[in-house]
């Protein structure tokens, strides 16, 4: 349980965010003041007697003009007052909190909207958008990756492979000084280099696996879909050629759901098997299913 202390100053904290909510909305807009009586207009006044008002208001009222420092203050607010009520859509909102100031949320977020909404760019945001999510995807990858790349090199089979490389590149002669399983740390630094290690769940980061990358090259990867669809719809479907042996590999792993990195583990004479029962067809595959269950069962 929370002591009392924090208690109170989360209480007095929630109080004073509800206090700054429940100011009056019209507030945001001009103010304390009235934006229609600061140009001397009447609410339903037209566009041309508003910007009539506003242009003798600003004139008389003008620093250059009047230095008084309080007529500078009340030029700000007149030309603020103009800003607001000159547009068609801001004034119809500024209309609608007068008639509704108990809508202190929609009325706050409609003012915020019509002010910032209207000059923020859709394809700029975007592109901020994209790289903001494709900086925080590469930093997670690069930490995932060193974090796994760690936790391998203080495996034994790590270090059983860094010491083979080690005796193949001195020729079988190893350091004495440093003892039987201790390697030089600037030899160690290359030769972890050299060790191509592939984690799964954890690959090296890549620039080409972003979101925003992907993003700008889903019109070239759409299209070239598109050309490899057509070519094997032309290819199988229309001259009735036998599948390549790729094209049959890929139809296998597809229809056991086998992923690329599994399926290229698998030694030759049993992906050759694999391919030759045509598994893609729904009968041949149903009956390798009832020879696995069969096999499983006499085993047990």
């Amino acid at each position: 349980m929370a002591p009392p202390v924090t208690r109170r100053w989360c209480w007095t904290l929630i109080l004073l965010l509800l206090s700054f909510f429940s100011q009056s909305t019209m507030a945001i807009y001009c103010g304390e003041d009235d934006c229609y009586a600061l140009l001397g207009v009447a609410q339903d006044a037209n566009a041309s007697d508003i910007k009539r008002s506003y242009y003798k208001l600003s004139l008389e009222h003008h620093p250059d003009k009047n230095p008084d420092p309080e007529s500078k203050k009340l030029f700000v607010k007149i030309a603020t007052a103009y800003e607001i009520l000159k547009d068609n859509e801001t004034r119809a909102q500024y209309d609608y909190a007068i008639e509704h100031p108990s809508e202190v949320f929609y009325n706050t977020a409609q003012y915020y909207r019509a002010k910032y909404g209207h000059k923020s760019d859709p394809r700029a945001v975007l592109v901020g958008l994209l790289v903001v999510l494709s900086a925080f995807q590469y930093l997670n990858n690069v930490a995932r990756y060193n974090e796994a790349m760690a936790t391998v090199k203080r495996t034994p089979a790590y270090k059983n492979r860094l010491k083979a490389l080690e005796l193949e590149r001195t020729g079988g002669v190893s350091s004495k000084k440093k003892g039987p399983k201790q390697i030089d740390p600037k030899l160690q630094e290359e030769l972890s280099n050299e060790l191509d290690l592939q984690i799964k769940g954890a690959e090296k980061p890549s620039v080409w696996d972003l979101l925003g990358v992907r993003f700008v090259l889903l019109p070239y990867t759409v299209i070239k879909l598109l050309v490899w669809y057509s070519s094997w719809v032309w290819r199988y479907k229309v001259k009735k050629a036998p599948y390549s042996w790729e094209d049959a590999s890929y139809l296998t792993r597809r229809s056991l759901g086998v992923p690329l990195d599994a399926w290229t583990n698998l030694d030759e004479y049993k992906k050759e098997d694999l391919v030759q029962r045509r598994l893609w067809e729904k009968q041949n595959r149903e009956n390798y299913y009832a020879e696995m269950r069969k096999e499983s069962k006499r085993r047990r």
